[in-house]
């Protein structure tokens, strides 16, 4: 059976490379025993793989039984699982089959498997490795013949150093790893699912379909999708049902995009995009604008205490002086009408400053490190205005947020 021919048996839209990959592996190892671990993010879509390398296989007229781990309380999950005997725990008053047992012949999904108690984790290797299980309050072993697929969102070799997962019962699952795309590296695939979705709610509530402008299908794109195709289809539902205009324009679907989402795929950047959100780049240009959005603010801010040195330097009689021209002949410069000091003509905001006193005629070089006279200044404006930061900050020719990074960075005590 071809893959194009799976894709509309089950209802599966886009033409990815990865895709592609993932249902090839599918297609291919349907038709064995061996157990299967299916890896992608919550939203994917890993069910359904499940649902097709069962229906492929020579079990597809035998049971199908999808478990959520995480879903079922550790105290039961055993028994769940592999059945319970009358009386082997408060509550028990039968005894009960377990999945193993009740779909013996068949396949069972065992989704979010990550979540699943050590114990049982070894309970489950053991039905792996022998086909054998005992239920809860039993020494009787009993047999089961059961194709296990498994799923999970989670990093289990991680899981397995941190001791939180069996070493031993992850390479019995990943005989053959599957691995889902997430939607965001199926970039090409969201405007083929978005429209796939509005026609189905379009058909399920009787209206007439949405349609996305130009400008609203590229930021539907660039969008992060943190819950991919389960997000995507629940903003298309809610698109469907609520939006009055049928030609959806990027503003407004900014309304149904949760903002939790936004910052990590769309920059802030003024005069781009819809209310300052960039719509036509990608995420490595997006992360690449707000770097260098980072860089020159923290540029701008080393101006800015550099000219605020300058300046207060020059009221309390200093001069600053190049060093790169200096000879080590450093002298005051004065204005002739009011024998005040005036600041040096050749001075550069970009390089680093040496202040000479005035108090003195003779040529002396005092050689301080600019992080520490910041500091001395900064000392002396907070103790000016009895720490009040917003009026220290006003003094010295910085923002309040400057103020408090300095703080912060020379422990200066307020």
């Amino acid at each position: 059976m071809d893959i194009q021919s799976i894709k509309n048996r089950f209802g599966i839209i886009g033409n990815t490379q990865a895709l592609n990959h993932a249902l090839n592996t599918a297609i291919q190892v349907a038709n064995t025993d061996l157990s299967v671990l299916i890896v992608g993010e919550s939203g994917v879509g890993k069910e359904v793989f499940s649902v097709i390398i069962h229906a492929l296989s020579a079990r597809k007229h035998n049971p199908f039984i999808a478990v959520n781990c995480g879903a079922i309380p550790e105290g039961t999950i055993d028994s769940e699982l592999f059945g319970h005997e009358k009386g082997s725990f408060t509550g028990a008053v039968d005894s009960r089959k377990g999945y193993f047992e009740t779909v013996s012949g068949g396949t069972i999904f065992l989704d979010e498997i990550g979540e699943m108690p050590l114990g049982t984790q070894a309970r489950l290797l053991r039905v792996l490795e022998t086909g054998e299980f005992i239920r809860v309050g039993s020494s009787k072993v009993q047999k089961t013949d059961v194709r296990v697929i498994a799923a999970t969102n989670r990093d289990l070799l991680e899981l397995t150093q941190q001791g939180k997962f069996r070493e031993d019962l992850y390479y019995r699952l990943s005989t053959v790893p599957i691995r889902v795309p997430s939607l965001r590296d199926r970039k090409e695939d969201i405007p083929l699912l978005f429209r796939k979705f509005a026609a189905d709610f379009s058909e399920r509530y009787k209206t007439l379909s949405v349609q996305l402008d130009a400008a609203a299908q590229q930021l539907l794109v660039n969008y992060y999708w943190q819950g991919n195709v389960r997000e995507l289809k629940n903003i298309a539902e809610q698109i469907s049902v609520l939006s009055i205009d049928k030609l959806i324009t990027a503003e407004a679907l900014l309304k149904f995009l949760p903002q939790r989402n936004t910052s990590k795929s769309l920059a802030l950047i003024p005069g781009s995009g819809v209310h300052g959100y960039s719509t036509g780049t990608s995420d490595f240009n997006t992360e690449r604008d707000i770097l260098y959005k980072l860089f020159f603010d923290l540029k701008k801010d080393m101006n800015d205490l550099k000219q605020m040195i300058f300046d207060v330097a020059h009221h309390q009689g200093y001069t600053p002086v190049d060093p790169s021209t200096s000879n080590q002949q450093l002298l005051p410069v004065y204005n002739t009408n009011d024998n005040e000091p005036q600041l040096n003509n050749s001075y550069n905001s970009n390089t680093p400053i040496l202040l000479e006193s005035n108090d003195h005629h003779e040529d002396v070089e005092e050689t301080l490190l600019l992080a520490d006279r910041e500091k001395e200044y900064i000392s002396k404006a907070l103790k000016k205005h009895k720490s009040r930061r917003r009026d220290a900050a006003a003094e010295l020719g910085i923002s309040e947020r400057t103020l408090y990074r300095k703080i912060k960075e020379y422990n200066i005590q307020e």
